[in-house]
């Protein structure tokens, strides 16, 4: 995978990541003070599902490209 690629993942993860605390950054408090209230077991349960999900979708994006 060339570099560029990689650079415009990251790019694209941290715009995407972004707009939540620019466009509501009430609910971005809340939702953060809620994750640092989970157990550390939970949040690694959440991790996990996210990076799954993520994988999914970077699997789906490349077969259909």
């Amino acid at each position: 995978m060339p570099w560029s690629e990689l650079l415009t993942a990251v790019g694209l993860m941290l715009v995407i990541e972004g707009i939540v605390p620019f466009a509501s950054p009430r609910a971005y408090r809340r939702g953060v003070s809620r994750m640092a209230a989970l157990t550390p077991w939970r949040l690694r349960v959440l991790g996990l599902i996210f990076m799954v999900a993520g994988a999914a979708l970077v699997r789906l994006a490349g077969a259909n490209g």
